[in-house]
């Protein structure tokens, strides 16, 4: 099976914004964060992503301001570099190459030139150790150096950042203490800026200040308490008259040095807190959340800006979907939502409260979860599934349909269906009609039924609205239905009973046809489209992939595959199938009806792939390679759950053609692909309207194309100092063409100097009495070549209409 090296996989966006502690410079105008393998920089004013840092092949584990240099910013990998980087303008200076994977590293303003840096230690024991190392960095002109001093300072560390602390003199690493039991372990510790204090906080939900720990058997401390939970964060301001703390509360305390009795709180900041930092000057917090948002505050009074991130919680129930209306990624996020992502952006939306009750922060706590959600093929109608467990009470389940509001430009509730079915919903699908029109949705359950839900108008007053009402009750042999799906036309409708697969007609809930298969239950199913629209496809828990032929009503062929997705591009016959073996997953791209995929990759991502999505484009791409046409309408998303060294990463990436429709007259250069489609209109403008063109060219700044460049997200870009460069090549004109150019000049001013000739000899053939009314005129004024050339363009004009208007 053949690879097509064309394609690649793009990271689009959901990295994690909280996995280190973010950075705030020394202005306060920029705030950095690490994001998977790169660090963005964020305006602390905007929440906009002003550059995206990038070089490093693996995950970025850290970032520092430079002590001696606050433009510039340190940044590890588990790739074994540090790189140091210019952020203002998102230009990479120098990178040192340690050798070994770091997991957290820190400077400190005495050391200077040195970081110290958490790596593994070369162990045969199963369980890994790690030490904290001394780097000392070179300083070389070179951008690319390698560090060779390197000495060890402790062993058996923890590689949690939050386990070391420097102060002014002191290194501190916490360790776990059970004397007292495992409550008293240590989570999190904090050195202050200028006194001989440390603050450590603990499992139990206390934070102790200790002191005089030079001595033995002489410190002291004191205990302040308020948090009921482990605290997860510490942090001292500049001038350490303060202490922060943080934890599960989602309330961010600010305790007076030395006054601790005195304290303010911040609440509802919406989720866990498990990082906190403050700006070099004092003036702004930072502190990030558990669901992958960092909150910007000021001075612990009033929240300034909140840059939230894709929000993965511990596990997806819903399934990945877009929004044909906003084209937005949609899945479940924080605890009662439904988030609205963009991927263009890298940004959320809103959030979209389906539970609509608040959310109690309490372990072991049973609340309202979205489970399923689906929407219709216009995005006017979409459908949610909420359920709660009790221990000792029965599951509670509701089904929700909300209807798009074009005043709000949000889903608003518009039927409630409490206890839709008996057990857990499994499965939910609209019916899309020939009309556009969605007035059905069907639903199965672990009940034994599926259901189907009829958009009914209103029965009783003509103030209220359309409403859903059940209109059909289906069930076979009382087997379980897993999952269903409607076909491209809504004619028909598969529900799959475990081992039996069953075929409906909507319009008069006939059972048409079964369909069964080798042995194992039906998990998804899948109608083609188009011109394979006769197929229906469908995985099995045996690890088969199955193929019908519903006008036969026959199977058409079997593989033998761990399908963990299968999926439908709207727009075309193709299909995608995620398998997963040996540790990573691989895909296929094929038609129902073509015995040979149409694409494949191997092992496309580590891991198993969660979701994943077709979404359609908003230009088709006119031409591509044969390889990548399946690409040309649609694009694929797909979602993945990482694991680095217990490090869970989420992120999402999309599949892309390498090449793109070049116009062959242009050079093809990076600023050209930006701009070529605008280019083309504009082309198409002067042909249809070219005297104006003309008369008035436009400015570059109110060039659409221009516009579109200077909105364009900066981590999507080239880097400036290539673009630019590219640009003003392309807008050279090359030695060869300037002397085309000069050469067919040249042959124009011959071909007039041979037309004069000619015409001189033909004024010399004319008659005497011509020469000597001529001579006697020579003292008439001489004309102009323009003059000359406008007159012997007159006299080869046809003037004989002129007698025949004379004779009449």
């Amino acid at each position: 099976m053949v690879e097509h090296g064309d394609i690649r996989v793009v990271h689009c966006g959901g990295s994690k914004l909280n996995f280190r502690d973010p950075v705030i410079t020394h202005d306060s105008r920029f705030l950095l964060c690490a994001s998977g393998e790169a660090v963005k920089v964020f305006s602390t004013s905007t929440e906009e992503c002003i550059h995206e840092l990038r070089g490093h092949t693996g995950l970025v584990t850290g970032v520092l301001l430079r002590p001696s240099n606050h433009l510039q910013v340190y940044s590890s990998s588990l790739d074994g570099t540090v790189r140091l980087w210019d952020f203002t303008d998102g230009i990479l200076i120098k990178t040192c190459v340690i050798g070994y994977p770091i997991y957290s590293f820190y400077a400190s303003a005495k050391h200077e030139n040195v970081i110290f840096i958490v790596t593994s230690m070369p162990s045969e024991k199963r369980a890994e150790r790690f030490q904290l190392v001394a780097v000392h960095l070179p300083q070389s002109g070179d951008q690319l150096v390698e560090a060779r001093e390197l000495s060890a300072v402790l062993s058996g560390v923890n590689p949690n950042p939050a386990a070391i602390a420097f102060g002014r003199g002191v290194r501190i690493r916490r360790h776990k203490d059970n004397k007292k039991g495992g409550w008293n372990t240590f989570t999190c510790v904090a050195c202050h800026p200028k006194d001989d204090c440390i603050a450590t906080g603990h499992e139990d939900g206390k934070i102790r200040l200790w002191r005089n720990f030079n001595h033995k058997k002489e410190y002291t401390y004191s205990t302040l308490h308020w948090h009921h939970s482990a605290v997860s964060s510490l942090c001292f301001t500049p001038e350490g008259t303060n202490l922060l703390s943080g934890g599960v509360e989602s309330v961010l305390i600010q305790w007076r040095y030395k006054q601790e009795s005195e304290r303010d709180f911040l609440p509802r900041l919406g989720a866990a807190i498990t990082h906190i930092t403050v700006s070099p000057d004092g003036s702004l917090f930072c502190t990030s959340h558990s669901d992958n948002k960092i909150t910007i505050i000021q001075s612990c009074v009033k929240v300034s800006a909140v840059i939230q991130g894709l929000v993965k919680g511990d596990s997806i129930r819903t399934d990945l979907m877009m929004d044909p209306r906003s084209k937005a990624l949609v899945l479940n996020g924080k605890p009662g939502h439904l988030q609205f992502y963009s991927l263009q952006r890298d940004k959320l939306l809103y959030n979209l409260d389906i539970v609509q009750q608040e959310y109690i922060h309490e372990s072991g706590l049973q609340q309202f979860e979205v489970v399923k959600a689906a929407f219709d093929a216009s995005g006017l109608w979409l459908a949610t599934v909420e359920e709660r467990h009790q221990k000792a009470a029965e599951l509670e389940l509701n089904l929700k349909l909300w209807a798009f509001d074009e005043q709000t430009q949000s889903f608003v509730l518009n039927t409630t269906i409490s206890a839709p079915h008996d057990a857990q919903i499994t499965a939910m699908s609209f019916r899309q009609t020939a009309d556009s029109q969605t007035t059905l949705l069907v639903s199965t359950s672990k009940d034994g039924h599926f259901k189907a839900w009829q958009l009914a108008a209103p029965a009783h007053t003509e103030d209220e609205g359309p409403s859903w009402l059940c209109d059909f009750v289906g069930a076979y042999h009382g087997l379980v239905p897993e999952c269903c799906s409607f076909s491209a036309d809504g004619s028909l409708l598969a529900v799959a009973f475990q081992e039996v697969v069953t075929v409906w007609s909507p319009a008069t809930w006939e059972l048409l046809t079964t369909l069964s298969q080798p042995p194992g239950a039906v998990s998804d199913l899948c109608f083609g489209r188009l011109s394979c629209s006769k197929y229906l496809l469908g995985t099995t828990a045996s690890n088969l992939l199955c193929c019908w032929n519903l006008l036969t009503c026959s199977l058409e062929w079997s593989t033998s595959m761990d399908v963990r997705r299968l999926l439908v591009d709207p727009l075309s016959e193709n299909m995608a199938a995620f398998c997963y073996q040996s540790g990573s997953t691989d895909l296929f791209v094929f038609k129902p009806s073509e015995p040979r995929p149409l694409f494949s990759r191997k092992a496309v991502c580590s891991g198993k792939v969660t979701q994943a999505v077709f979404a359609p484009r908003e230009e088709m791409l006119e031409s591509c390679e044969e390889s990548s046409q399946w690409l040309n309408r649609s694009q694929l998303y797909f979602l993945t759950q990482q694991m680095v060294n217990n490090i869970s990463s989420s992120t999402c990436f999309l599949f892309s053609p390498l090449k793109l429709v070049i116009d062959d007259s242009v050079a093809m250069t990076p600023f050209y692909l930006l701009l070529g489609k605008h280019r083309q209109q504009q082309q198409e403008h002067r042909d249809s309207d070219s005297s104006l063109w003309a008369e008035r060219t436009a400015l570059p700044q109110t060039s659409a194309s221009i516009k579109e460049l200077l909105q364009t997200p900066a981590h999507v870009l080239p880097s400036t100092s290539y673009l630019c460069s590219m640009f003003v090549q392309s807008l050279l004109i090359s030695v060869s063409d300037a002397r085309e150019e000069k050469a067919h000049a040249e042959e124009e001013m011959e071909s007039e100097k041979e037309e004069e000739d000619s015409e001189e000899e033909m004024e010399s053939s004319r008659s005497k009495p011509e020469l000597v009314a001529a001579a006697t005129e020579s003292d008439a004024p001489a004309l102009t070549k323009a003059q000359a050339r406008e007159l012997r363009r007159v006299r080869k004009l046809d003037h004989s209409w002129l007698a025949g208007l004379l004779d009449s």
